[in-house]
């Protein structure tokens, strides 16, 4: 049996769609628990941040909700409970995110390419919900 054949009989056998949405979901809860890991540990200085650096206020509020997003948030995307409700705060989180880099900062498309990818998935989670594989009770 050659290489495609074999490609092609996995294909059949496993529901591609669901496996596709589970690779996603763990991707992208992956890459915003890496950020949210280090806003959760010290709230107080990304309070601070947001309100001084992106001038977000209060930034209290704003910094404590996108640590809890990314931190909290990204393991909830990983194991499928509430995808929907996650994905859209992650579009949203995206969204104003090349906004703010791209009117704000006037950074390159190189310093927020990542937030456009981000916000392809999570549109795509927010499409399609969880997937097949999920713990999702809801």
């Amino acid at each position: 049996m050659d290489l495609l054949a074999q490609i092609n009989s996995f294909r059949l056998a496993v529901p591609s769609s669901d496996i596709a949405i589970l690779i996603a979901r763990i991707i992208l809860g992956i890459t915003f628990f890496y950020y949210g890991k280090f806003k959760i540990r010290d709230l107080k200085q990304n309070s601070k941040d947001f309100e001084e650096v992106h001038g977000l206020k209060p930034g209290w509020l704003w910094g404590t909700l996108v640590a809890l997003l990314e931190s909290v948030g990204s393991i909830l995307l990983i194991l499928g409970i509430l995808t929907p409700l996650m994905a859209f705060g992650f579009a949203i989180h995206m969204i104003s995110g090349v906004i703010w880099k791209t009117t704000k900062t006037e950074k390159p498309f190189t310093d927020w390419s990542y937030d456009l990818l981000a916000l392809g998935i999570a549109l795509l989670l927010l499409i399609t919900g969880p997937g097949a594989y999920t713990i999702n009770l809801f």
